[in-house]
């Protein structure tokens, strides 16, 4: 009896590496090979032909996460603990890729035929974005959010806790639940830009106005938000309908290059200003307008907040799977970066709070609701919608568990005529929840 398909598979992954191949693969004809099986070895399980085929044709990330995506692919058991297992090995060097000499090259092509690998490119997932247009035109920008976020507001309310905030949590105990860490952040937030009855806080990004609403109903502050996100809009005006807010929340459907015309000259200065994760989008060319129209929109000794992922010096941010399936365009520099481009336009950084490690377990609180509801996920969003997601979900929060991308709470301040600040002498005035931390390391 011949060999089967795992055999074959890992006998050419094999001309590829330095040392045995670490993961046990499983193939569509039944048949097993490679490491284990046993604890801590990954079974990579191969439904079909196509998934080899797309890792042919692009082979790494991109062909990894469209073989996933489509149902090629799967990894046996815990999709988490096997990107985490290979992330150990790639960093480890027991995965080490080398180029196969010239003899081994014919037995490659003979291998790749029995499989049935020769033929054209597969086309990718349709959930793959296709954008076009000048990068970071409004029109392109408009299409990219549409992507992601318009993707249902039942969709976001399966995933996320009853604020619908879709930004990092802030975990101040092990005991905390997704809803405690995200009105702990909320209330933080709050705290930092001083609300309070009466003061006029600007939203910029307001997603699906989790900000809005706490520093409305908890401080009394006047908030004007502001999307490009109908499907957000709609829903943060019910919100404030269902919640008597009429009178102190306003959101507009306004892109951020059209605050300073639209809202600013004929309703600012502000008290303060807040943008939640939305720095991100805005990209390097278009930052300075960005961070100009936070200074132009508050008042002398007004507060900002700009809550904003990042990455480290030599980490790649968001990486091709990103770029390609959740939301292309996005730009992620290291904090140093950011703040730099922060003051030039006025403002004076305060307090930089690093919260990479709260990202962890808000992520996984994410991904243990889609588990838990994953049928409900793919009525709403399609099987490979749903699979992109638990893909997403599962990578980001190795991406900021293990410090490739992080995640800051940045305090400015526009100082008045004569330097001052207004700010207090200490960080007591925010401190929100336990004061041990236990679990967490956020700065």
């Amino acid at each position: 009896m011949g060999a089967g398909a795992a055999q074959r598979v890992v006998a050419a992954v094999g001309a590829f590496l330095d040392g045995p191949v670490p993961v046990r693969i499983r193939a569509w004809d039944g048949s097993e090979a490679g490491a284990g099986p046993g604890p801590g070895v990954p079974t990579v399980v191969l439904r079909s032909r196509r998934a080899l085929r797309r890792l042919l044709w692009e082979p790494g990330e991109m062909g990894l996460a469209h073989a996933y995506v489509s149902g090629d692919l799967d990894v046996d058991g815990d999709l988490a603990a096997g990107l985490s297992t290979m992330w150990a090995l790639v960093r480890s060097g027991t995965i080490a890729a080398r180029r196969p000499g010239a003899r081994e090259l014919p037995g490659l092509g003979v291998t790749a035929a029995r499989l049935g690998l020769l033929g054209p490119k597969p086309a990718p997932p349709p959930e793959a974005i296709r954008v076009r247009g000048r990068l970071h035109s409004r029109r392109r920008d408009r299409d990219v959010i549409a992507h992601h976020y318009d993707a249902g507001n039942d969709f976001y309310a399966l995933l996320l806790d009853a604020s619908m905030a879709y930004s990092s949590g802030y975990w101040t105990s092990p005991a905390s639940t997704l809803a405690q860490a995200q009105h702990d952040k909320l209330e933080m937030i709050c705290r930092k830009l001083d609300l309070a009855p009466g003061r006029r806080l600007l939203d910029i990004g307001c997603g699906w106005g989790s900000l809005a609403v706490h520093a409305a109903r908890e401080h009394g502050a006047q908030v004007r938000a502001v999307t490009i996100s109908r499907e957000q809009r709609d829903h943060v005006n019910t919100r404030i309908r269902a919640e008597g807010l009429a009178g102190q929340v306003q959101v507009d459907l306004l892109d951020y290059r059209d605050v300073a015309l639209r809202i600013t000259a004929a309703d600012g200065p502000f008290h303060a200003v807040s943008a939640i994760e939305m720095g991100e989008h805005v990209g390097d060319e278009h930052y300075p307008t960005f961070a100009a129209t936070l200074h132009g929109a508050l008042r002398p000794g007004g507060r900002a907040l700009v809550q904003q992922m990042s990455r480290g010096a030599d980490a790649p941010g968001g990486g091709a799977f990103i770029e390609t399936y959740v939301t292309p365009d996005m730009v992620m520099r290291p904090v140093g970066d950011t703040l730099t481009l922060l003051q030039r336009a006025g403002l004076e950084v305060r307090d930089v709070h690093v919260m990479r490690e709260h990202y962890v377990p808000t992520i996984r609180a994410w991904l243990a609701t889609l588990e838990e509801r994953f049928d409900e996920a793919v009525a709403l969003v399609g099987e490979r919608g749903a699979r992109m997601w638990r893909l997403y979900l599962a990578g980001g929060a190795l991406a900021f568990e293990e410090n490739r991308m992080g995640v800051d709470q940045i305090l400015l301040v526009r100082p008045t005529g004569r330097g001052s600040s207004g700010m207090p002498a200490t960080r007591d005035d925010w401190s929100v929840g336990s004061r041990s931390n236990a679990g967490t390391s956020g700065s």
